[in-house]
């Protein structure tokens, strides 16, 4: 006899998810269902509480009003548990700038519990040099590539990706987009570089003043963001 197997539940379920400060909505009835394996990108103008939402999917911060749920469970009766399972970064890099590449991940390490690992050959696959200089001394390409090798080091099933791509060259984009891609986890990425971003997710939504004003193919982004801001600055869309 064969055994049905339930499917696994989504790694995100939110549901009118809201947040406030004070009197100030930074967003508010938000939907959303993220399956294992999909990227979400998130779109909006500076503002638009695009950092606020994945802090809140990030257990940084606690909804004001509405449901959340993360790999099926209410993060607030179980924190511990979600976090271990999630990866936030944000465009502050959260290195130790004083350190070396290497002591980076060894503090890393260390801290989350994550045993014995191979520095160099985390660095290598990210494409640094195990280079013994402080990373005050690296630019942004190489610490965004970090930021990925701690990534690689802690394996997260979910990763909240906050402006990955701010402050990159071209091709600097292009590498850690396919350094994103080969992770395997299920994205959730903020980007005013929406074309770049669209290839590497699946679905994106929309925020306007807070609220979720379109949702679709990540690939239909970039128009629906030049629909609702006719004339907007290339840096907004560029790829």
């Amino acid at each position: 006899r064969s055994t049905l197997m339930s499917p696994p539940p989504p790694v995100i379920e939110a549901e009118q998810l809201c947040r406030r400060f004070g009197r100030r909505w930074a967003f508010a009835r938000v939907d959303l269902h993220v399956a294992t394996g999909e990227s979400l990108l998130v779109v909006g103008a500076n503002g638009s509480g695009k950092t606020t939402l994945l802090r809140v999917l990030g257990t940084v911060l606690r909804p004001s009003q509405g449901n959340l749920r993360l790999f099926g469970t209410d993060p607030a009766q179980d924190p511990v548990a979600v976090r271990r399972r999630l990866a936030l970064l944000s465009h502050h890099s959260g290195l130790y700038e004083d350190l070396s590449a290497r002591d980076n991940l060894g503090v890393i390490a260390r801290l989350g519990g994550h045993g014995a690992h191979d520095a160099a050959a985390l660095l290598e696959q990210v494409g640094l040099d195990d280079r013994p200089d402080p990373i005050r001394a690296f630019s942004a390409g190489m610490r965004k590539r970090l930021q990925v090798a701690t990534l690689l080091l802690q394996r997260p099933e979910l990763v909240l990706l906050d402006e990955p791509f701010a402050a990159l060259d071209p091709a600097g984009v292009d590498d850690v987009a396919a350094l994103l891609r080969g992770l395997g986890a299920t994205l959730v990425v903020t980007s005013h570089r929406i074309a770049k971003a669209a290839r590497l997710c699946d679905r994106a939504v929309l925020l306007e003043e807070g609220l979720p004003r379109w949702s679709g193919p990540a690939h239909d982004a970039v128009r629906a963001w030049s629909a609702l801001h006719p004339g907007s600055a290339p840096a907004e869309v560029a790829g």
